[in-house]
């Protein structure tokens, strides 16, 4: 008897959160990921077939193309771009727009559980004084809200700072005429705590192990925020890592500006609040699930070519 495959919709499948899932889905074998790209002939999405993932095209901005390639799909990782210019131009709550449009699909096709990737509500930690982080409140958060009230099954999943935006945003660059490396973030306390997330690494196999445990009642995955933080470190804290592992010397600056307020404000909230304050890092839920989180010391092992 042939059994259905159990297919888990990856958005953003060609971004570095995407990516992560449905490595991990691949390597894992219990899901088929079908990677979902506005260009199903781009060379990132070629790339993901010839690893053994399906693709489909759809557009978040088009909810029948989005039920068109949730037929047939157990799961749903999502996460929506801000930042992707057919996105910005359409004003500061396109994501939360593009968010309802895929829990109403996935409502609509009876996708039997969803994953969520947010960020807090910079607006109401901060009790007003942080209200232009749009990324964060008016897109991701609110659609937290939407999401609970939709009767689709889910958990919602946090993220930290990305430690790939070292190389991906230059935030890890080597001073001309020197051998020092200076690690830049805007408006940031040098010992303030940030929460860290080795996307690669980390962020799959915790979509994973949320989607392998969901159907369990036992497990306390359905209607949870769970946070896939590998690590918590000040950026002073994480500048002498790098410098032990790297072999070189690594200053942390706190710049004035990236040149974007709202980034600015992003930053000042965090380094002011904390992403998760109130939270145990890494969660050990997800650690009870099963999920090996990384250490910043191995980050910077790993990522030792990059920087020789």
């Amino acid at each position: 008897m042939l059994v259905s495959p159990r297919i888990v919709a990856v958005f953003g499948a060609t971004g570095t959160q995407g990516l992560s899932i449905v490595q991990a889905l691949l390597a894992d074998g219990t899901f088929v990921p079908r990677a979902i790209t506005r260009n199903s002939s781009s060379e990132k999405a070629l790339k993901l077939k010839t690893l053994g993932a399906e693709v489909a095209q759809a557009d978040l901005w088009d909810i029948d193309s989005l039920k068109q390639v949730l037929s047939g799909v157990e799961a749903v990782y999502g996460v929506t771009d801000y930042y992707d210019p057919k996105n910005l131009v359409q004003g500061h709550n396109s994501e939360m727009l593009l968010g309802k449009n895929l829990i109403d699909a996935a409502k609509a096709m009876d996708i039997k559980y969803l994953i969520w990737s947010s960020l807090p509500h910079c607006t109401r930690v901060s009790n007003g004084k942080y209200p232009n982080v749009y990324h964060f409140d008016s897109n991701k958060a609110n659609v937290d809200d939407y999401l609970r009230d939709s009767d689709v099954p889910h958990s919602i999943l946090y993220t930290g700072w990305f430690l790939e935006n070292l190389w991906n945003y230059n935030t890890l660059v080597a001073v001309q005429d020197s051998e020092r490396l200076e690690l830049t973030v805007a408006r940031y306390d040098a010992h303030s705590p940030q929460y860290f997330t080795w996307v690669e690494r980390d962020l799959g196999q915790c979509a994973l192990a949320l989607l392998k445990h969901y159907k369990d009642p036992e497990s306390g995955v359905l209607s949870r925020t769970f946070y896939a933080v590998s690590a918590k470190s000040s950026y002073t804290q994480f500048a002498s890592i790098l410098q032990e592992a790297l072999g070189k010397p690594v200053s942390f600056v706190s710049s004035t500006t990236t040149g974007m307020q709202e980034m600015d404000d992003m930053y000042a909230f965090q380094s002011e609040y904390g992403l998760y304050p109130h939270t145990a890092i890494p969660d050990p839920r997800l650690i009870n699930l099963g999920v090996k989180f990384h250490t910043i010391e191995e980050f910077s092992q790993e990522i030792k070519g990059r920087y020789a």
